[in-house]
Parts: C-alpha cells; structure tokens; sequence
C-alpha cells in the first residue's frame, strides 16, 4: 500500500510502499501526482533501479528532456534521455554533467517550455565521518507568494520576465572558475532568452506560484530597467529567506522527485572531488501535466 508521509518542513514528503522497478497502478499514480502538488518533493527510499526502470518511471509525467541531435527525425534510444550528473572526471572530463555548484535556479525556466518535474537517482553519495553531504536544498515559490504583501501581489499581477541561459553561464565562468568560454553566436542562437508568466497558478494545487529564480530570470518586462533590477533583488532575497527552505539529505538508491513550477533549489557543493557523487536523472518539461483524479492531461498556458 502507497503511503505518503510528510516532511512537516515547507516542503517534502517520503514516499514508501512503492516499487518504482514495476509500472505503477493509475491509482498510485494519482495518488503521486497529487502528493507531488501538495509537497512539491517526494522521496522514494529503497529504490534499486535500472536506467530503463527511471526512464519509465518518469515518462509517466510527460515528454523527457532529449539528447542533443542534429537531425531531428533520428531515431534515439530511450536510454540516452536518462543523464548522469556527477563529480566524476575521466581524461579531465566529467562523466555524464557536472552535478553541483549552480546555485539557485529552477531548471529549464530558460526554455520556452518549462520544467515540470524532475527525476534523481542516488547511486553514489559523498560522505564524510558518516554524514552524508551534497544534499539537494529547495525554495517554495507558493509559500514565498503567499508571504508576499498584497499591496505587492497586485503590482506583480499580469507582469512577466524575461529568462536568460546565458546569465548562468557567464556566472559560471566568471564566479565558479568554470574554465568554459563565453557563449558563441550559434549557442545564443540555440537558447535565446525566453519570457513567462511572473505569478503561475499551479494546474495540480492551483496555489499562486513566484515564478522567477537567480539562476536565469534577468528582466521584468514592464518595468524600466533600474525598477526591474531593484525588484528581482527584493524577489530573490525575499524567495531565499529560511522560512521557505528544505533540504533533503541523500541516502543510496533514494528516488527524489521535484515540481520545477513551485520550487527553486541548489545542489550543496560541500564536498571535494575524491568524495563521489553519482547520480541518473530525467528531465520531464511541462508540455502537459494531470489531474490527479482522473488522470487527464492539462495543459498548461503559455
């Protein structure tokens, strides 16, 4: 029997009595989705799984995140949408991405479609004098709406902002030593900055979310440029207060799950290079997400 357990922190739950290795019911499925909008990050503890096993597990929420390719009728095995994050190098290369050190961001807000969940799996976790480190730390963008004044909420209403790939790359080589140069022309060309919604009203909770992050948000559009700047500090600040923290800390063969609509979150880089941290991971972009009763795809606006 599924049971989902509360973190009784700002966010998180722990999820047991499912095994993620065999197709899950509609019912347990239902049963996550909802979890998922109610806690925005759900652990699966126990978890012994096989690429293919993570990779069927997430599609269930939606198209995945492919693999780079230069014809786009090429046919691609499922396996190469399941990615490594890691801190393992190999002829001074990492195997798979790097996996920490990217502060706070919400993954593919710098897309035209968004990040809706995604999927990681703990096969290696740093530790040291047994505790484990590299945790993953997470900001609840409802909460942080909710808190916000309301004279604020209506200034905010019907505003966008403009996201920007290229911001956390230059913040990457400029203040993580990252070693990469700057983006060329071809790359803008690939990721030109994006606009959303400033405030989303999330389609499983239907709570008003902050939808903007440090990683990439670079502009709010309708206001001048000295206004814009000042607002996304107070923006950023506001949504970094402890009040609207959890971090989860990684054991082996956890399955952790995270709505990238409500939450922001950074992987804690408190480890060094001899310490392993290995990880498979799945990115699910929100080009539909469910109602969780009735399993029946929304589709969420632009």
């Amino acid at each position: 029997m599924l049971t989902i357990e509360p973190t009784g922190a700002t966010l998180g739950a722990t999820v047991t009595g499912a095994d993620l290795s065999i197709a899950l019911s509609e019912a347990d499925f239902g049963q996550i989705l909802k979890g998922l909008g109610d806690h925005g990050v759900l652990r699966f503890p126990n978890q012994h799984l096989e690429p293919a096993e993570v990779y069927h597990f997430s599609v269930r929420f939606g198209e995945i995140q492919g693999p780079s390719r230069v014809d786009p009728n090429e046919v691609v095995d499922p396996l190469a949408y399941v990615g490594i994050l890691s801190n393992i190098k190999e002829n001074g290369e990492y195997i798979g991405s790097p996996d920490a050190g990217q502060d706070w961001h919400t993954d593919m807000s710098y897309r035209d479609i968004r990040g809706f969940v995604n999927v990681l799996y703990g096969m290696k976790i740093p530790r040291r004098n047994g505790k484990a480190l590299g945790g993953t730390e997470f900001g609840n963008m409802a909460a942080a709406y909710d808190a916000l004044s309301e004279d604020m909420k209506i200034r905010l209403d019907g505003m966008t902002a403009t996201h920007d790939f290229e911001k956390f790359w230059e913040h990457m080589r400029r203040d993580r030593n990252s070693g990469r140069p700057p983006m060329t022309d071809e790359q803008r060309r690939r990721r030109p900055p994006v606009v959303h919604k400033l405030v989303l009203v999330h389609p499983i909770s239907g709570r008003k979310i902050l939808y903007c992050n440090p990683g990439y948000a670079i502009r709010i559009n309708e206001l001048p440029q000295a206004e814009s700047d000042a607002m996304l500090q107070y923006l950023f600040k506001h949504q970094l207060e402890m009040r609207f923290r959890y971090t989860h800390e990684w054991n082996e063969n956890d399955l952790l799950i995270w709505d990238h609509l409500s939450t922001i979150h950074r992987a804690i880089d408190d480890y060094g290079p001899d310490e392993i941290r290995l990880m498979r991971r799945c990115q699910v972009m929100a080009t539909k997400v469910f109602d969780p009763e009735f399993l029946r795809p929304v589709w969420l606006a632009a």
